[in-house]
């Protein structure tokens, strides 16, 4: 075992002196080089740069994908011409975003989307969050407004229900021609012209109207698809039973085949009116008689037209109507039609319904002054004027509570 050399005695002054320590290793040239010091210097901006950028991501979709401040869908309209700035105001200020705009802007520019937003009425569901609002808006999946157009109204009637609708944007410059719309509901955004949902209603008439007629019966003694729409109108005029559409077009077929006039009130009234739909008060017997082309109490055959628009159940029951027999029908009173095959038989449904109103005389609605009382056909009929009394029954288009039976009147309203 080694000894360690003898410690050499300190003056206590020598003691309390600090030692000395040996200088530190002098750097190398290499270190001091001005481009290595640049280079350290980037890398280390680098570094923070990439820190900083990397928290900032985070932050940032952290913040985008959070839920939103929305409490419950809304609704909220997009300007035409409106810019980020404006739009992160209109939504700010609607509770879609947080307070702070400036996020909603940042994440946009972060997202570059600001050349993609698009105007238009938006529905914004609960608690959406950033990137919900700006893909909702990028997508332009604008708020889709129903538009519907009932059955049986003529064109005037429907231009003047896009006129009242003011979802819809534009004028109209004519009225389209009657029986080239096709009844339905419609979706649009707001503010389309209504131009557009003109040209979208005759499109879609043509479309069903020619897989109509490629399914028809070729029985049915109508000679074109203009033809078709004009009895599909009166069937649709006639009825307000979906279960009956094809059995009231095979009265109207039945007496086109045996050359029989239809005797229909609303082509009287379509007549006197035009494209107005209603007449505001009975007709009148002088009106039953008088020559109309569309009076089918006089004229043989269809009227020139439609006497509306009808809808695809009425067109397919025009079409492809029931197979019976039946010539007449009239009111039940129970809001739909006895049908029958004979005269006879048809004066006995009208006794049922004349004792039925006699019964409930004092509960019976009064009958819409715009249309009269129903009536029956009689056995001749080209004949002017029949002779049984008239029968009522509901009405389903003329914009009355009670209508004539499209047969044939009886009496008709006193001149």
């Amino acid at each position: 075992m080694s000894e360690r050399p003898p410690i050499s005695p300190r003056s206590p002054r020598a003691a309390l002196e600090p030692e000395q320590l040996p200088p530190p290793p002098k750097r190398s040239d290499r270190a001091r080089n001005p481009l290595v010091i640049i280079g350290n210097a980037i890398i280390t901006l680098v570094l923070v740069l990439m820190i900083g950028a990397g928290g900032i991501y985070v932050y940032g979709k952290q913040k985008i994908e959070a839920a939103g401040p929305l409490q419950d869908d809304k609704v909220v309209n997009i300007p035409q011409r409106a810019g980020l700035g404006d739009i992160a105001e209109i939504l700010q200020r609607e509770g879609v975003i947080e307070n702070n705009r400036w996020v909603f802007i940042g994440s946009v520019l972060a997202l570059k989307a600001r050349a993609d937003l698009k105007p238009g009425e938006y529905s914004f569901q609960k608690e959406a969050s950033l990137r919900d609002v700006i893909g909702t808006i990028v997508e332009g999946k604008v708020v889709q407004h129903a538009v519907t157009i009932p059955e049986g109204l003529t064109s005037e009637q429907i231009v003047a229900r896009l006129t009242d609708n003011n979802i819809l944007t534009g004028s109209l410059r004519e009225i389209p021609r009657e029986g080239t719309l096709l009844p339905e509901t419609y979706k649009f955004p707001r503010g389309t012209p209504r131009e557009q949902v003109i040209n979208r209603m005759q499109q879609a008439q043509k479309r069903v109207l020619s897989e109509v007629w490629e399914r028809r019966n070729p029985e049915i003694p109508v000679k074109s698809p203009e033809q078709l729409v004009t009895l599909a109108s009166i069937v649709e005029k006639e009825t307000s039973k979906p279960d009956e559409r094809s059995r009231v077009s095979a009265v109207f077929v039945n007496r086109l085949q045996k050359k029989m006039r239809l005797q229909s009130d609303p082509t009287i009234i379509y007549g006197l009116v035009g494209g107005k739909g209603t007449l505001g008060r009975q007709i009148k017997r002088s009106e039953i008689q008088q020559p109309s082309p569309y009076n089918t109490y006089v004229i043989d055959g269809l009227p020139p037209g439609p006497i509306a628009n009808p809808g695809r159940a009425s067109l397919e029951a025009a079409a492809n109507p029931a197979r019976t027999r039946d010539l007449y029908f009239v009111a039940d009173g129970s809001g739909g039609h006895a049908f029958s095959d004979s005269y006879d038989q048809h004066l006995k449904n009208v006794a049922k319904l004349r004792a039925l109103e006699r019964q409930t005389q004092n509960d019976t609605i009064e009958p819409a002054e715009d249309t009269p009382p129903t009536a029956t056909v009689a056995p001749d009929a080209n004949a002017s004027v029949p002779s049984p009394a008239p029968v009522t029954r509901p009405s389903k288009n003329s914009g009355a509570s009670k209508k004539r039976n499209g047969a044939a009147p009886a009496a008709a309203g006193q001149d």
